[in-house]
């Protein structure tokens, strides 16, 4: 493999603020980057146009945006006829499985990421999952990543000859201002991403859904203004 294959990555890209700071780190670490985004039949698609906008502005070599049917099976909140949970108490955001999980999401998405990987010869797959995201979804936790990467290797051509791949998660011990703070100083526009699960059709977000109360949250405790429109400005 050459030393530039070596050096490329498959960087999950959703169009929210975690996944395009992970870009913008695999960046800065000197990775080629392929961004990777998928239309799962989500209800947020706007996000798809933002992770468009992200990777030309981080200039991400490639962009790609495949498509699947996760709504098929739905069980989730962002897959389903199911309503966004909104206002919910901030103590209440870290207990449980939230109903806006989507069953086996990240194992599929990183199924494809490690398939495009090995046919570009990528050495890495970074994916923008937090310490705010594993207490609640239970595909986001390092025991699941490290489990993942182990059965990348056995599975697949390239780990069978010695060139496995490496699941990077930059940011797994952050938290939301944390991972601010590091975007804001690599250059990361957040007003180009999308974090809301139920923004409306002109793309604003609706300020009330977990994603929207953690991201305004991160800003706030970043002490940097958040740049997001609200279809009704939070109190």
């Amino acid at each position: 493999m050459s030393e530039t294959a070596q050096k490329s990555a498959v960087v999950l890209l959703s169009g929210g603020l975690d996944s395009a700071t992970v870009l913008a780190l695999a960046r800065a670490d000197g990775y080629r980057t392929i961004a990777l985004s998928f239309r799962y039949g989500q209800r947020h698609q706007l996000e798809l146009e933002r992770a468009r906008l992200i990777a030309q502005a981080l200039n991400a070599a490639e962009h790609r945006i495949v498509d699947i049917d996760l709504a098929a099976f739905g069980g989730s909140a962002l897959t389903a006829d199911i309503p966004v949970p909104k206002g919910r108490p901030a103590d209440a955001l870290a207990e449980g499985i939230p109903v806006t999980y989507v069953p086996a999401r990240n194992t599929i998405f990183l199924s494809f990421a490690l398939a495009l990987a090995e046919v570009a010869g990528a050495g890495a797959i970074f994916i923008g999952v937090n310490a705010l995201d594993y207490s609640g979804y239970p595909d986001c936790r390092p025991e699941y990543l490290s489990a993942f990467e182990a059965l990348a290797n056995l599975a697949t051509k390239a780990g069978v000859e010695g060139h496995g791949v490496a699941i990077k998660a930059p940011l797994i011990d952050l938290t939301k201002a944390e991972i601010i703070r590091r975007g804001t100083e690599l250059g990361v526009d957040y007003g180009l991403t999308l974090s809301c699960y139920d923004p409306d059709e002109a793309g604003r977000a609706c300020g009330g859904c977990d994603s929207c109360q953690l991201r305004r949250r991160g800003f706030a405790e970043a002490g940097l203004p958040d740049p997001t429109v609200y279809a009704v400005e939070p109190v």
